[in-house]
Order: C-alpha cells, then structure tokens, then sequence
C-alpha cells in the first residue's frame, strides 16, 4: 500500500493533474457499488468484492440498512491515456435525511458525478442534489446507471434504450439550466456526443459513452447480445467503468486552479485584491494558507481528524492556524491523505487536494483556518432545517458528563443535527431532518459511543413569524431605568425570502461596506437607504438600524445584535426558532457613562423591546410542511390519496403510467410520525415514499393556541392562556 501513498504523495504538487470529485444520487441509485468499483479500477480493492464491500459505508449501521449515511472520502491514482490522475473523490449519502453531508461535501470538490437510475429515471433527491452541486458552482457530469435492467427486465431494442437515454438527459439538462446561475447553465450541461454522460451497469461493473464506443467500435447492440448470450462477464474487461467514467472526469471537470478562478467569488466573500483573494483566486500552493473544514469525525485512537479542502497554501505538520469562526488559535498535530476507512500519515500538501488535519479541539465544519485573523469562507447552508426534535437524557446519572462529551461529538460529525445542552436540567435537546436521522444518531451514541440513553417522543419544530408591522415603536428599559431602545417588526417580503433560499443573501453581521448584499437586498426590492441600514442577517431576518445622529450607537449596536439573534432564535410565543422577520432599531435614549450601558442593561432592553413589538405585529406559529412523492402499484391510488388527505394533506398531482401511480402530496411534519409504517400496510409493502421539498406554512387559526400552550408547557415556559 506505501506505493500507492507515494504516487498519491507525487502527484499532489501536479494541480493539473487533480481532480476532486463527488459521487451523488437519489437513495439507492447505485452510489456505493459504483465507487467501490472506482476503486477496484485503480487497484485499490480486489475485483471480486467491488460492489459487495461497500467499502466506503465503514459504520455498522451503514451495512445493515445499505445505505450510505456518511459521506466519505479517498484518494486514489487513475491511468490515463499513460498519464497519471490524483482523484480525490467523496461518497455522498442519497437519502434525504442526511442531505447536510452532500451540501458539505460539494464545498470541497470541483466535480460531481451524478447517477441516475435508468428504470427509475430522474428522482426528487437527483434534483435536491444537483441543487447542491450548482449551489456551490460545482460541475455536474451524468451517469445512468442500472443500464442491465432495460435489457434483462425491460427487453428494450437499442432504439428503445437510446430513447430511454435521451430522455433522462434531457430532463437532466432542463434542471440544470434551470437551476444554475445563467452564466454556467450553458457550460455546465451534460451532452452525450462530448462524453459527458456515460451509461452501464455498477452491478456488472462496466460503463460506456459516446466518445469510448467510437474508440474501441462497440455498439449498443453488442451489449445487449452479452446479455442475450450470457456472456455479460466479459464487459467489464471490454469497458471497464473506471476507465470510462475517469476518463470522462480528466476531461471535463475542472483542475483545482480552473476552479478557483470562478468558484472562490461564490463560496468566500473577501477583498478578492487582497493577498489572501489573490492566493485563493490561483489556488497558489507558496501563497496564504486557506483550508476549509466539511466534515470532522472523532477516532477512537487520533481524537477529532477534520477533513476539508484546501483552497491555497501549504499545510505541514505543526503549523499555528487561526479558527475564523471559533476566533481561537490552535496548532496542526497531523496531516493525513484519505484511503476509504484508512488514514495515511503525510508531512506536508499543497493547495488544491482534499485531507484530512488532527489535533484541533474547537474544529467545525464550515470553520475557515488561515494563518492569522481573515475573512472566512461563506457559512456552508443546508438546504433543509432541522425538523423534529427529541429530548435525550442518560439512563444512568453517573453517564451524564460521558453523555455531553459524546453530543458534542455528535453535534461536530453532523452539524445538519442541532444540540442543546442544558446543564441545569440534565435534559437535552437533539433536532434532526426527519425519524430516521435521529434514530441513526440515537443508535451511534448508544453503540459506538457506548452511552445508555432515554429519548422523549419526537416533536415538531415550529417557526415563529409577525403577518404585519406594528402601529406604533414597542419600548425596551433597562433595568436601571437610564436606558429606551425603539423597535417595530414587520414580516420579510417574499422576494427577500426567495432571496435567501437561493444563498443570495448569506447569514451574518454587517461590519463595513457589503456591496454584495447590498445589491442582492436593492435586486429584491428593498430601498437603498433600507439597505445601509442592515446590521445583521441571522435566520432567515433582518435587524436595521435606522438610529439617525446618535453618538453612542457604535459602543451597542454589538450587543443589540446578540439580543436581536437571541429573540430570533427562540421567539417570544413558544421559545422556537423565528424567520422572515424586518427588526428595526427605530429611536434610541441612552445614558451619557459607558457604565450604565453594559450587557447587564442593554440585554434585558434590547429582548424586552422586540418581543413587545411582537405583540402588536399579529405573531403566528408556522409550521413544517414537506412535499413527498409516493409510488406504488396503480391499485392503491385510492389508498394513498386517503393516507394523505387523513393527516392534513393536500393532494398537489397524480401521474398514471404502465400499471404504477406517482402521487405528490403536502403534509405537515407533525401528522407524519409513523407514516413509512402506514405507507407499508396501505399499500402490502409495495408503496415508497421520497422528499421532494419542505417549507413553513401557517398553521391553520383552530390550533394555533393549542400547540403554542403545548410547547410552552413542554418547556416549562410561563402558561399565556389566561
């Protein structure tokens, strides 16, 4: 294996001749049988078990369920045309719960390989990852995989198989160009005259595109006669998938240096003139280090390995870095290059490749390391929020500081799962995607992490919102009396919102001059002179400050701003999460002495005035809402529409073809507990179920007042009903 280290080693100062790639699909579209061939390919794994190891999925659970739920990552050499590639590559999980790690992985790879069934066809979560990929200006290149089954399954002639093929790319494209930024839609969809879409089977491990059937005179028909006569075996020696699917990655995804020059604008927002911008814009390996963390995962024996990517600059061994976000300074102990599970020991890696760094304590993922104080990379978004929630607790007491040593943990390998820790009380809060995500994680702290733990029930997790601005400014004393802050509220234009689902408007307190902002804010209809105002971005709202000539203002406005995230982070109806609200800082009196206008005066001011404004502003629970797509045999059409429409839903479609029904429909989150069950015996167990999106909808007026008491009970929150 030291061989297969030192070509890694070598070719990690070629940037050429490095390409960093993700594989990713829709839930059992093939993910992990295709990179276990991959590896196979370059000889990093015998022939025979590619496809059956499932050498990326390294966690217990990942065998038992078959599917991939971290992602993960390898290095590994490929051979082409006599010229050796370094292929970085990360397996990403398809199922929607575990959407956080696809988003994270897309921050560390140029490329991305996307596999579509070719029976099944484009799928909610192939859309949910191209989104991703595009999010990031990430380079999407198509596989159609499960090739075999149009012969064996479907007895499809070539022209039939070509149609098949047609098809599928073609809606491929349509996303794509309706997804990605204008100026890439044209060079970032596939064609499959240039090769960027290749066709075949993981399963019987051999692939095929356009420019490689010219190359070695093979023939749509010659594929089908192997299966006619049974002599499929031989493919993979006659078209290898490692050899076509690489060769197609060397061409077209984009070389570290490539990307940079059009990916760093996107991801890091800093004085692109400044020698940071410039070494980042070159992916300069002699300039300022930039290394971004996707994912940290805790080793039994190494303690907390991060891994990421490194945007520019070398990292050794040793080296003092700075956490941007953490604003600490810690040391490098290891660097490490990815070998499936296996980690190798290295000294040093230039700019451009994806590692692994041990030794820091305080590393999350979406933390920006340089060598001093800079600007950070943009916080990685997740596409979707934490929706339910459970309360954890030790079995035994004695486990308890065991217990928040391991939810720390948790909450570092999988920042899509939120934790509360509240030391008083010993219970603590876990919110995760979606039942099964936090039962993977309840299973994890119990068996790798050996803590025995009690769970409450899941909840939902509700967002609070106003419909409208209030009459008049709310006031907000201190307790000394010396001190009035001025708020209104008023909900956030839709435009805004859509704004911030699109990352156009990121998440962040506004120090200087923010043209970028600006510009997105006047894009969505907002006033210039509003604009200037902005003082903070936080989920999903906006505080302004639109204080006029007040001398004292600079000395607060930071602790205004933590108050303005605290309220916004639990609301004044039920203590949840708010969004989509306008916060304006409308008139302030304060005392002359800096001593009368610390935290202990300003924080109780600044909370107390916005949640009175609340009160005026007509707040309303909102409540989350997912699109889900089932399929099942025609038969059960009725079954599911009832299903639906017994838990609050609302039917959006129905599509009738060849004996099965595609339903989409809309439920709250809060009527779904039990609905895979449900979906099993409404159907015999033939009906499946997938996410196509989630939202926040008003929760219908009759029950507004009930679940707001029941959270407040849950909480131990004051009873308002009286």
């Amino acid at each position: 294996m030291a061989k297969m280290v030192d070509r890694v080693k070598s070719l990690m100062v070629q940037q050429e001749r490095i390409r960093n790639i993700a594989i990713c699909a829709h839930i059992d579209h093939g993910k992990t049988t295709f990179s276990d061939n991959l590896l196979a390919g370059a000889g990093m794994m015998s022939e025979d078990l590619a496809g059956k190891a499932c050498v990326l999925d390294f966690h217990e659970d990942e065998a038992e369920r078959g599917i991939t739920i971290d992602s993960a990552a390898v290095s590994m050499v490929h051979t082409h045309e006599g010229t050796e590639y370094l292929i970085n590559l990360i397996d990403t999980p398809g199922h929607v719960d575990f959407g956080g790690d696809v988003t994270r992985a897309m921050r560390a790879v140029d490329g991305c390989i996307v596999l579509v069934c070719a029976v099944e066809g484009m799928m909610p979560q192939t859309e949910t990852v191209l989104r991703q990929a595009l999010k990031e200006r990430v380079k999407p290149i198509l596989f159609i995989n499960k090739s075999d089954r149009l012969i064996k399954e479907l007895k499809l002639t070539p022209e039939a198989m070509q149609e098949r093929f047609v098809g599928i790319i073609k809606e491929v494209n349509e996303k794509i160009r309706a997804i990605a930024e204008e100026k890439f839609a044209d060079k970032f969809v596939v064609n499959v005259a240039d090769g960027s879409v290749c066709f075949g089977s993981a399963f019987h491990n051999w692939a095929l595109s356009i420019p490689y059937m010219q190359k070695k005179g093979i023939s749509f028909k010659d594929i089908i006669t192997a299966y006619e006569t049974e002599t499929w075996n031989e493919l993979k020696k006659k078209c290898p998938l490692h050899e076509v699917v690489l060769g197609s990655v060397i061409k077209h995804h984009p070389t570290p240096v490539q990307s940079a020059d059009y990916r760093v604008q996107k991801i890091w927002h800093g004085d692109i003139e400044s020698p940071l911008g410039q070494s980042l814009k070159t992916c300069d390996p002699k300039g300022k280090l930039a290394f971004v963390i996707t994912k940290v995962v805790v080793d039994p024996q190494a303690g907390e390995i991060a891994a990421g990517r490194l945007f520019s600059g070398t990292i050794k061994k040793g080296t003092p870095v700075f956490l941007n976000r953490a604003k600490t300074e810690q040391r490098i102990q290891q660097v490490y290059i990815y070998n499936g599970a296996k980690k190798e020991i290295v000294d040093e890696v230039p700019a451009g490749n994806i590692i692994g760094i041990g030794g820091l304590k305080n590393g999350y993922p979406g933390e920006t390391l340089t060598l001093e104080q800079d600007t950070p990379f943009e916080a990685i978004s997740h596409l979707f929020d934490p929706v339910i929630t459970k309360a954890i607790e030790a079995k035994r007491p004695s486990d308890l500081p065991k217990l928040i040593e391991v939810l720390i943990q948790v909450g570092k390998e999988d920042p899509s799962v939120k934790i509360e820790i509240n030391n008083e009380t010993g219970e603590h809060l876990m919110s995760g995607m979606g039942e099964l995500h936090l039962e993977i994680i309840e299973n994890r702290i119990l068996k790798e992490k050996g803590v025995e733990i009690v769970t409450s029930p899941p909840v939902v997790v509700y967002r609070e919102t106003v419909t409208r601005k209030n009459p008049e400014a709310a006031e907000g004393k201190s307790p000394n009396k010396h001190n009035r802050l001025y708020f209104t509220v008023e909900p956030i234009s839709e435009e805004i919102r859509a704004a911030m689902r699109q990352g156009l408007i990121t998440n962040g307190r506004v120090k200087k001059k923010d043209d970028t902002l600006w510009a997105a804010l006047e894009e969505a209809g907002m006033g210039t002179k509003d604009t200037r105002n902005v003082r903070n971005v936080y989920n999903d709202s906006l505080f302004l400050d639109d204080t006029k000539g007040e001398v004292h203002i600079g000395e607060i406005i930071e602790l205004v701003n933590d108050m303005f995230e605290d309220v916004m982070r639990k609301g004044p109806l039920a203590g949840e999460p708010c969004f989509g609200v306008l916060v304006r800082l409308v008139d302030v009196k304060l005392h002359e002495d800096a001593i009368h206008r610390g935290p202990a005066q300003m924080y109780p001011a600044v909370r107390d005035g916005i949640r009175e404004a609340f009160k005026f502003a007509s707040a309303m629970m909102f409540e989350p809402v997912q699109t889900l797509r089932f399929e099942a045999p025609v038969e059960y059409m009725g079954e599911i529409s009832k299903l639906i429409t017994n838990k609050r839903g609302q039917l959006l479609d129905m599509i009738q073809e060849s004996g099965s029904v595609t339903v989409v429909g809309k439920i709250p989150v809060g009527e779904m507990f039990g609905i895979s069950s449900e979906l099993r015996g409404a159907t015999g167990g033939r009906g499946s179920s997938s996410v196509v999106d989630q939202m926040f909808e008003k929760l219908p007026y009759e029950l507004q007042n009930k679940v707001i008491q029941g959270i407040r009970q849950r909480k131990g929150l004051k009873d308002t009903s009286e």
